[in-house]
């Protein structure tokens, strides 16, 4: 059955403590920005263009949504989401079971929770190998463990200081199930993951290690969040088209650019938000700015 998260008990969706520092060696250290430019918004050079080819564009019947997806995280589950999208199957396919303050779930043929398509499902990719070259902003470092970015996901990874001490050179990461978060759907074995998949509408840190995340939605978590909602849903919202940035005709293709994590401008938000939110302070705090046109 691939009505995602049934295996979770009542225990889960109480949720458990949210817990990811250093950036590649080649990485250039960003220049020091203060409180007063952070109030004045990015400048031209803190942000970055995503690439084309990782970026979704679901458009519904509640408006647009637009995801970026990272291979560095979940390589197959990426691939599986562009194979689908590019042959068409998502198009016209319901929200069959969204609910309020967790997530919005779609991709069954079915709309009931239990279809996919007729590819063989994927491997779960829960946990991937983090190496000194592996792309990863740090952004605190609590006792064993460190919070930080890959692109616009927010990452928990095992410190570098363990790297000496395996056999590849890689510590254990993970993607955060924060707001906006792209996940796959699965039944109770852990490697059914198939076509289905949901996007959060608030953290839910118990499904970290035990769901595959890999993406961000980089607009419209209003629209996710404004999903009709039910366990199943009534009259559903439907995904009206699905489509690669990097297919659409350039006249309809949306320009894009995201806060570029690697940014003094991004180091110096982090800060400000950390004073603000004191011991609260966690990496599902940050929305990172997006300009869509």
């Amino acid at each position: 059955m691939k009505n995602i998260l049934s295996a979770l008990t009542l225990s889960l969706l109480l949720g458990t403590a949210m817990s990811a520092n250093a950036a590649a060696p080649k990485a250039k250290a960003p220049q020091a920005v203060t409180a007063s430019a952070v109030a004045k918004g990015p400048a031209a050079g803190d942000w970055r263009v995503p690439d084309p080819e990782n970026v979704v564009v679901i458009d519904t019947t509640k408006g647009r949504i637009i995801v970026e997806l990272s291979p560095e995280l979940a390589p197959n589950h990426v691939v599986r989401f562009k194979e689908l999208t590019r042959e068409g199957f998502y198009n016209g396919l319901k929200f069959h079971r969204v609910i309020n303050e967790f997530m919005a779930q779609t991709g069954d043929p079915k709309g009931t929770g239990e279809g996919g398509s007729t590819k063989p499902d994927v491997v779960a990719e829960f946990t991937y190998r983090r190496g000194p070259q592996s792309p990863f902003t740090p952004i605190s470092q609590p006792i064993g463990i460190q919070s930080g970015f890959v692109g616009a996901v927010p990452v928990m990874t095992q410190i570098d200081d363990l790297m000496a001490m395996t056999a590849d050179g890689k510590v254990h990461a993970w993607g955060q199930f924060c707001p906006g978060v792209l996940g796959a759907a699965r039944g109770e074995n852990p490697d059914s993951a198939n076509s289905q998949f949901f996007l959060m509408r608030q953290a839910f840190p118990s499904l970290d290690k035990r769901y595959t995340a890999y993406g961000q939605t980089l607009s419209g978590l209003d629209i996710v969040r404004a999903i009709k909602t039910g366990e199943p849903v009534v009259d559903p919202d439907t995904m009206t088209k699905v489509q690669m940035l990097a297919d659409m005709p350039a006249s309809e293709r949306p320009s894009i650019k995201v806060l570029d994590v690697r940014s003094g401008y991004f180091k110096a938000m982090v800060e400000t938000l950390r004073a603000k939110k004191g011991a609260d302070f966690s990496a599902c705090d940050i929305d990172l700015p997006v300009e869509v046109r």
